[in-house]
């Protein structure tokens, strides 16, 4: 299905394995330069395969550059980039692990080569995430994109690269965090968040198309949006339009699965429609609302909105929002329906305790740890 005119070109993948093939395609194929800036890489079969590639673009003469977070890849061995290295690679770990600011990451997952190709998504470089997302392998979804928009992403990565040893100017808690903005290109919109002061652009954007919205269809891991885009989602349902919800039936965070547990008794009663997605762990996120498609590395939580640094795409117009709605469609073959009477009659007073237990850990204790570590930053 061919995009709008004035779209960037792109095209989804909700499959690992596609999504991999494509980007060890782009890197075999660079010349001049690859820029890697991911949150998980893990040292198994997949990753050593991303290695090797990024070793054989820098041995034709490509400038290749690497950015890894240093919590979410905090298992990869310290050797681990020393055949790149070697050969004149540049690695960089971002904010390397210490206790006063342990919380605050680069959960952003980016790969751009010869600033023609660009992907985005909510893929880590892990073997979990290979396979169909049905069989095997985590389910999730990744975009390629060409035109206008990689030259931005390129851009945002070296902006990425400058703050990896997360020294920051005098005063940073009385500063407008330079990581939140919003990027127009022809037919897109990028949207950059990160902590500090100011509003989040990426709520700031849902906010604005749920304002006015009737169709909203929403995939994300980690749900547990703030109260105010509860409010706008309960909204939608109240004035007779649809709100479709697919969440977790398997997790690699339980305490997150719980906490977003917790509010489906509410949602449930206000109208929306919740679904979770069963046969592999959900690791996706997409929203869709009326004719714009939203898809990157921004779960719908309050570590992603508050906390990490994060980059989505806005895909405004209705090409863009069929095809997300068909990856939707799709995927909503394979979840397993709330029905509210049934939800409510299996909460039993454990499990509902146990729910509001980890939404405490996680709306409150967790961004209020890394908004003191932020303050806590040398001035």
């Amino acid at each position: 299905m061919s995009p709008d005119p004035a779209s960037p070109v792109c095209q989804w993948f909700c499959a690992g394995d596609e999504f991999f093939l494509a980007q060890l395609a782009a890197i075999d194929a660079a010349r001049a330069s690859v820029s890697l800036e991911i949150y998980t890489l893990s040292d198994g079969h997949l990753g050593r395969r991303f290695r090797d590639a990024l070793i054989r673009a820098r041995q034709r003469g490509a400038r290749v550059r690497v950015l890894v977070d240093a919590v979410g890849s905090y298992e990869l061995p310290t050797n681990f980039w020393a055949p790149l290295t070697g050969v004149g690679g540049e690695v960089r770990w971002f904010n390397p692990l210490t206790l006063r600011r342990v919380w605050i990451r680069n959960h952003r997952k980016l790969l751009t080569c010869d600033d023609r190709h660009a992907f985005i998504g909510g893929f880590n470089i892990a073997d979990e995430y290979e396979g169909d997302g049905v069989t095997r392998g985590w389910r999730d979804l990744g975009l390629r994109v060409e035109g206008p928009l990689v030259k931005e992403l390129a851009l945002s990565f070296e902006e990425m690269l400058a703050r990896a040893e997360f020294r920051h100017q005098n005063f940073p808690r009385l500063r407008k965090s330079t990581a939140k903005k919003s990027v127009a290109t022809p037919g897109a919109e990028l949207i950059f968040s990160g902590p500090g002061r100011g509003p989040n652009p990426i709520k700031r954007a849902l906010r604005a198309d749920l304002a006015r919205a009737r169709d909203v269809q929403i995939m994300a891991a980690y749900f547990l949006p703030s109260w105010r885009l509860r409010r706008d989602l309960l909204r939608v349902a109240r004035r007779g339009g649809r709100v479709q919800l697919i969440l977790a039936g398997q997790s690699d965070v339980r305490l997150s699965q719980l906490a977003g547990r917790s509010l489906y008794r509410r949602l449930l009663r206000g109208g929306v429609e919740i679904f979770e997605y069963q046969p592999q762990v959900l690791h996706a996120k997409l929203m869709i609302i009326d004719g714009a498609a939203y898809a990157g590395s921004a779960n719908l939580d309050q570590r992603s909105l508050v906390i990490n640094y994060e980059l989505m795409l806005r895909l405004p117009g209705d090409g863009a929002a069929r095809q997300a709605r068909e990856i939707f469609a799709e995927n909503l073959q394979h979840c397993r329906p709330i029905r509210p009477e049934e939800w409510r009659r299996s909460s039993t007073f454990w499990r509902r305790l146990q729910q509001r237990l980890a939404y405490w850990v996680l709306v409150r204790l967790d961004p209020w740890v890394a908004r003191w570590q932020w303050r806590s930053l040398p001035k």
